[in-house]
């Protein structure tokens, strides 16, 4: 999996219209959540929920989903003209690659901004025009602000998938939006009957 500051090859970014083509084209395991388990030994992905957006021959993309800062996005996103006002919408982190791409998670379709529907209900954004109405306007509750993202090269996934180092889980609009996110990955994994505590150990993937 790529990893900001290891000193490897890092991927090539995944580009909006790349992402536009490719999610849900039905050819892979996207869309779909994937749960850490123990022995995914990467500290970036310990007990996360990652949206996998994408997942082919070339890679596969996806967002961290439980992963919420304190920071106000009014405070580090930058427009023109700027957003002067604060509604307190906060950032969550993507993803350890390419903190600096920011990309907006829906549970409704925006109106009148360019977006990709990841699954039943739940839409992916880059649109300036839309962050900029997120960032002026109250949002809905169901918005998700995160940069960065997940990203794994040919075949890094699969073979992760085959060392039982994710469990596989449907996406559901609850567990994104209305769970808090300290609690996401224990309750995903008990809504597929496994008890966190009792997860095994097993060989690592690093």
């Amino acid at each position: 999996m790529d990893r900001r500051g290891d000193g490897g090859p890092r991927e090539r970014p995944v580009a909006h219209d790349t992402l536009m083509t490719k999610v849900g084209n039905g050819t892979s395991l996207a869309p779909t959540l994937l749960l850490s388990m123990p022995q995914l030994c990467d500290p970036n992905f310990k007990q996360t929920v990652v949206l996998l957006c994408e997942h082919g021959a070339d890679g596969a993309f996806g967002l961290v989903l439980n992963r919420q800062t304190d920071t106000p996005a009014s405070s580090v996103v930058r427009l023109t003209p700027p957003v002067e006002s604060d509604n307190g919408l906060q950032l969550w982190s993507g993803g350890p690659v390419e903190p600096e791409r920011g990309w907006i998670l829906m549970g409704q379709e925006p109106d009148g901004a360019e977006s990709v529907e990841v699954c039943d209900g739940l839409y992916l954004s880059t649109s300036p025009e839309l962050l900029r109405r997120l960032l002026s306007d109250q949002p809905p509750n169901r918005t998700r602000l995160l940069t960065g993202y997940a990203g794994w090269g040919a075949g890094q996934l699969d073979e992760e998938l085959s060392s039982s180092s994710w469990l596989i889980a449907d996406v559901e609009l609850d567990l994104i939006f209305d769970t808090q996110s300290t609690q996401m990955w224990e309750t995903a994994i008990r809504r597929l009957g496994a008890e966190p505590s009792m997860l095994q150990m097993g060989r690592g993937v690093h």
